[in-house]
Order: structure tokens, then C-alpha cells, then sequence
């Protein structure tokens, strides 16, 4: 007997938002990692920061409704540590020397194979650190903005050195604040999904990061449990639902949180912090990114059970009898030139001119 597999349906065995650092190897594309531990775990999964299929390190795959993060966590810096293959000889003292001179704000345009329009940009590498050099090969570690292309720095080093130079293997060590040191490979998912099938989840529990580690740096606004349902139905903030906060400006965006530091959402201020205190009237932040479930949380809100009264109804104008002639409308043709005059006859001296 033959015929096709019968497919397993995933079993749903994480149903929260939150972020996992996988250790990305050579060979699959971002994309195919992401698809395989949404599989595993049964879940919607994206990630951040697109790596090459030859490039490994860190890469962030966010589940669930965790991928509302995706444009905040691509604004992220990377650090990268790159292995450059020079085409001639270069002396010590020239890589060194390529270091510092590209240190900076770089023109940089994406390379042919990238999945960018090829525009000319400005990206800065902040740190550009030789670790080793070994013959032709150069070892450096490099701390730059989101979006910069190592592939293309490479070919600019050689350049600049005056021999040519390709880039040979490349791995990421950091996105933002997420690092080597809590990175997870995809065998050890795959023992956490079987383990939390079995019905122990404390390995995947410990893996998988809450949203709120990828904002640590933005001004935290704790709310009262009062008004995080109606936050989470889009309802701007006022005042009188804010519990403590820390500094921020009008336009910043800050991280709301609960009493027991749940992450709600990301907001927008509409007003500084220094212009109210908790407690006051007014709304002060409007919710962009929602990510704790409405139901949760008890309605704080009441639902108005007010009736407002309907509208005058305008008087009924009265209804035109058939062939009854608006009133204050003369006859057609009639005028006061035309008075006297037998009916039927045009008044041709009334018409001076005539329109064609």
C-alpha cells in the first residue's frame, strides 16, 4: 500500500510572546531557522536582523505576538567578528593604520546579493578592533549601526591597503543587548519542545526571554491594574492611571508596564513627564504596540448606560398637492415688460440679444 505521509499537526506548546537568541550555523537562511523553532514549538515566530546563509551568531526569533518588536530590534547595533582575506601582502602596520581610518561615518552601498535596493547610505562603525593577523588573513571585531554590510567594509579595507581584500567567514557575537552568552542552539529547542511535551517546560521556560529584555533602555511607566484592560483595547492613558514612571519627553516612546512588571505595550508620550504627576487628569500616552491580551485584567472601565436624548425632529414641509404651482412663481414667459400684452406672444423687445 503507498500513498503520502500523513503530516502531524505541531502541537501548540507556547502561546505567549517572547524572544529566543538562537545560534544561527552556516548553511540554512534566517528565514528557514525561524520556520523550524516555530515549528518545534508550535507557535507564530519572525526575527530580527537577517543573517546570510554562510554567516552564524546571533539571531533573534521572536513568538507570538512578540513580532510587533521586529522594527525596534532591527534599529538595534550589531558587533560582528569577521575573518578578511587580503589579495596581496600587507604590512602589520597598514591594517593597523586601515583600523582608525575606518572608524566612523562610512559611505557604504549594499552588495549585489543583498536584498536591499542598492542606495548609497551612511552607516557608522563605532568600534573597529584588530584581534589577530596571519599571513593574508586578518582577524577584527566590529561594533556598527544596524543595516552596515561587513561583505562590503571587507572589499573597502582592501581598497584602501592597495591589494584587495574579500571577506571570508563572518559571525554575529551581539544584536542591542542580546549577547553570545545566552544563545541556544537549534538541538537544544528541539530537547526543550520534547521535554515540555513530556510535560516538563522549566528548560524551555528558562530560554525563552520576556519582551520587556528587549527595551531596557526605554523610560519604564508603570500603570494600575485598573486601567491596563482598556490600554490594551487601544485606550490612550490618562494620568490618573499611572502609578510611578521615569523621565521622558513629549514623542518618546516608553514601555508601559504592570504592578508585577508585566510588559502592557510601547507607548507614545503625548505630553513630557515633567508637565504632570500620577494621579493627574488628562491623557499622557497613547498606546502604539500592544502586547498583554485583552480579558486579563478586569474592566476598570464602566460602559455608559446613558440614553442622549434624539434630535428635534425639523418641521415636515407640506406636501405639494399634484399640479399645484409653487407659490410666489409666476406664470413662464410673464414678466413685467410683457404686461398688457396678449398671451402667447413673445416679448421680442425683451430679449436684446440673443445667446447661441
Amino acid at each position: 500500500m503507498t500513498g503520502k505521509p500523513v503530516e502531524v499537526e505541531p502541537v501548540h506548546i507556547w502561546n505567549r510572546p517572547g524572544i529566543i537568541v538562537i545560534d544561527k550555523p552556516k548553511g540554512p537562511s534566517s528565514h528557514e531557522v525561524a520556520a523550524w523553532v516555530g515549528k518545534m514549538l508550535g507557535c507564530q515566530v519572525g526575527h530580527a536582523g537577517t543573517l546570510d546563509p554562510q554567516v552564524s551568531g546571533v539571531l533573534l526569533v521572536m513568538l507570538g505576538n512578540a513580532v510587533r518588536l521586529a522594527p525596534l530590534l532591527l534599529q538595534h547595533d550589531k558587533e560582528y567578528i569577521c575573518l578578511m582575506r587580503l589579495h596581496g601582502e600587507v604590512d602589520r602596520e597598514r591594517i593597523l593604520k586601515l583600523a582608525e581610518e575606518f572608524t566612523g561615518r562610512l559611505y557604504q552601498r549594499p552588495p549585489r546579493k543583498s536584498a536591499v535596493k542598492r542606495a548609497l547610505r551612511i552607516r557608522e562603525i563605532r568600534k573597529l578592533e584588530i584581534l589577530d593577523t596571519e599571513g593574508r588573513l586578518v582577524l577584527f571585531r566590529v561594533e556598527c549601526d544596524a543595516g552596515t554590510y561587513i561583505r562590503s567594509l571587507c572589499h573597502h579595507m582592501g581598497l584602501a591597503a592597495g591589494a584587495g581584500a574579500h571577506m571570508q567567514e563572518l559571525r554575529r557575537t551581539r544584536s542591542g543587548v542580546f549577547g553570545e552568552d545566552g544563545m541556544h542552539s537549534l538541538y537544544d529547542v528541539q530537547d526543550a519542545a520534547v521535554a515540555a511535551r513530556a510535560g516538563d517546560s522549566s528548560a524551555l521556560h528558562a530560554m525563552i526571554l520576556p519582551v520587556d529584555a528587549a527595551v531596557p533602555d526605554l523610560p519604564a511607566v508603570v500603570i494600575c491594574d485598573a486601567a491596563i484592560d482598556a490600554v490594551c483595547r487601544g485606550a490612550q492613558l490618562a494620568g490618573v492611571g499611572v502609578v510611578s514612571m521615569k523621565e521622558f519627553g513629549k514623542g518618546d516612546t516608553v514601555a508601559v508596564l504592570s504592578q508585577k512588571n508585566e510588559f502592557v505595550c510601547l507607548g507614545k508620550a503625548l505630553v513630557p513627564s515633567a508637565s504632570f504627576k500620577p494621579g493627574d487628569t488628562g491623557l499622557v500616552i497613547a498606546p502604539t504596540t500592544v502586547f498583554l491580551q485583552p480579558g486579563i485584567y478586569p474592566r476598570g472601565w464602566i460602559k455608559s448606560d446613558k440614553v442622549f436624548p434624539e434630535k428635534k425632529k425639523q418641521a415636515k414641509k407640506p406636501e405639494k398637492k399634484a399640479g399645484q404651482k409653487p407659490a410666489g412663481r409666476r406664470e413662464r414667459g410673464a414678466s413685467w415688460k410683457s404686461y398688457g400684452k396678449p398671451a402667447g406672444k413673445p416679448d421680442h423687445q425683451s430679449r436684446k440679444k440673443g445667446y447661441h
